[in-house]
């Protein structure tokens, strides 16, 4: 039942002193308690009935608010037998904890109400628990391993008559019952679950939009091949599928929503095979991988590519062009938060943010392959063989291939959400190629079109290979006496000082740029005291007359060291 209904009953005479906007609260329980700290007997969702015998002094009423609301209790109604008016401190406390607060009057005893709320509670768990428990054992038999998560979804709607849809963290569909939602309103749902789930709230989510409420129960990976209890929230949010529905979660019964606890285990299921079917895609990326960073031969690579291809490729009859995508997720990092793993949190999110934002269902990343190295993700992106053209005046096709400009374009909104004030993501795209030859360049030309993105301002930034061309891509024009000036001129002084001094500030200015400035993850690697690596910063801007806070001083240095 609901609080406004308790106020409909004169009966009970409850008067309202505050916290109209939350009258559409569930109640769950009732109870009685003239205790300062009735914490312990708590579990929320009860109606609180005091006396206020509790009440010594003003100070009083404020931790009694606080206790109250951290508890999750639905209201209190304060007695006036004792008092007569409520003290207006109680009122103002009760206020600033949005906590609604209700009048009792004196002729009304405690055990009508407690009579009351009790009978409406329990009848309405009697009545739909043995139908909960009925539908329960059902879902439990007709789970993932009989059709897929619609299974479930379509017994929620025909027994619940409850519209649902998975969805992953970007807000593409994965699947659903009846019509699908609409490409914008998933990505708001994304976001909305994100940005919960990043303040610590506790699932399921509400949200009203367009006249309807959802609700958002988060679907967490517990299965065989689940990673062990995550340390920080970091880890997962940006992996974690999400179960969307159409109602309002707030007033329903525990059993249903145990209910729905239960089908979110379920869907983790599906999630779990997923996850064990892409072990073979990922295994194959990660070898190419290790093979083109290691300068193997490149017909040992282009032998791994053809066992990859078919993989990737069904039925493909010649072989792909191939694109090389380099991500790289990064938290701000402080003495009270632990250093997150981002390497399985980048190759995750790349896995999804690849897959066409039109396409639904799970099996829409079995053409993708991500491995990780470090802090980064990068994904071998096959590209099928553009078609001939069907007369020689017609110029020749090319592969189509992804573009960094509309990749994030479907998922910066929700992405943004997950990584709130403390996280970026930043991501590069290379031209396509044809050959193992060009893999190699590929791979560098990723990165570098990252490191790109990674200069600009935003949460969420990407860049493409189109957008090397005004340095990378020229310097093997720059004649050679060029070069030696160019680089003579920043990087000698930094190398006599290294001879003297023995200063290490050659390989601190490598490891700081590459770091994109963090001065946190730099001094991680070099196993450096931030103060220390400040010093050496400081020593190269003052030996070059250079300020590395400059994005144009960084990009001379990145180019110098790359003509070195």
């Amino acid at each position: 039942m609901r609080l406004r209904a308790l106020l409909e009953n004169d009966a009970l005479g409850l008067r309202l002193l505050g916290g109209e906007e939350e009258l559409d609260r569930t109640v769950r329980g009732v109870m009685t308690t003239d205790l300062k700290d009735p914490s312990r007997y708590l579990s929320g969702g009860e109606l609180v009935l005091t006396g206020l015998a509790w009440l010594r002094e003003p100070a009083d009423a404020e931790p009694f608010a606080r206790i109250l609301a951290s508890a999750g209790v639905a209201a209190l109604a304060a007695g006036e037998a004792e008092l007569g008016d409520i003290p207006a401190d109680l009122v103002q406390a009760c206020s600033r904890h949005r906590l609604p607060l209700f009048a009792v009057n004196e002729s009304v005893a405690f055990a009508t109400i407690t009579e009351h709320v009790v009978r409406q509670v329990s009848g309405e768990r009697a009545g739909d628990l043995a139908a909960v428990v009925d539908r329960h054992r059902r879902l439990m038999t007709s789970g993932p391993a009989g059709g897929g998560p619609e299974v479930v979804l379509d017994l929620l709607g025909s027994d619940l008559d409850l519209r649902a849809w998975v969805l992953s963290p970007t807000g593409r569909q994965i699947a659903g019952a009846g019509e699908p939602l609409e490409p914008s309103l998933a990505a708001t749902l994304a976001g909305e679950h994100l940005a919960a789930t990043r303040t610590g709230r506790r699932g399921p989510h509400r949200l009203n939009l367009g006249g309807n409420t959802y609700s958002l129960f988060p679907i967490r990976n517990t299965g065989r091949g689940a990673a062990p209890a995550a340390r920080d929230v970091r880890e997962t949010v940006l992996s974690d599928w999400l179960l969307a529905v159409e109602a309002d979660a707030s007033d329903w019964p525990a059993a249903r929503l145990d209910l729905l606890q239960g089908v979110t285990q379920l869907i983790a299921v599906e999630r779990d095979r997923r996850d064990a079917s892409r072990t073979v895609r990922r295994r194959l990326a990660q070898e190419v991988l290790e093979l083109v960073q290691t300068g193997a031969a490149p017909a040992e690579i282009a032998a791994r590519l053809r066992v990859a291809a078919p993989v990737l490729l069904p039925g493909l009859g010649s072989a792909p062009h191939w694109q090389v995508v380099v991500a790289r997720v990064e938290w701000d990092e402080t003495a009270q938060t632990p250093a997150v793993d981002s390497g399985p949190v980048a190759q995750a999110l790349l896995e999804e943010i690849l897959v066409d934002p039109a396409s639904a269902g799970a099996e829409s990343s079995d053409r993708i392959a991500v491995a990780h190295s470090g802090d980064e993700a990068i994904a071998l992106v096959p590209l099928a063989a553009a078609p001939l053209p069907d007369s020689e005046d017609e110029p020749p096709a090319v592969a189509l291939g992804l573009h960094a400009d509309t990749l994030l374009a479907a998922v910066r909104a929700p992405l943004s959400s997950g990584l709130a004030d403390d996280g970026r993501l930043t991501l590069g795209v290379s031209a396509a190629v044809h050959s193992a030859e060009g893999l190699r360049g590929a791979l560098e030309e990723a990165r570098h079109a990252r490191r790109v993105a990674a200069a600009r301002p935003g949460r969420v930034c990407a860049a493409g290979h189109h957008e090397l061309a005004s340095h990378v891509l020229l310097l093997p024009f720059v004649p050679d006496d060029v070069r030696r000036a160019f680089t003579a001129r920043l990087l000698d002084p930094l190398r006599d000082y290294d001879r003297r001094h023995r200063a290490e500030l050659i390989p601190t200015l490598e490891a700081f740029l590459d770091c994109d400035g963090s001065w946190t993850r730099c001094a991680t690697r070099l196993h450096l005291h931030v103060n220390t690596l400040r010093y050496r910063v400081g020593r190269i801007e003052q030996l070059t007359g250079r300020d590395l806070s400059r994005l144009e001083d960084k990009l001379d240095f990145f180019l110098a060291l790359r003509m070195s």
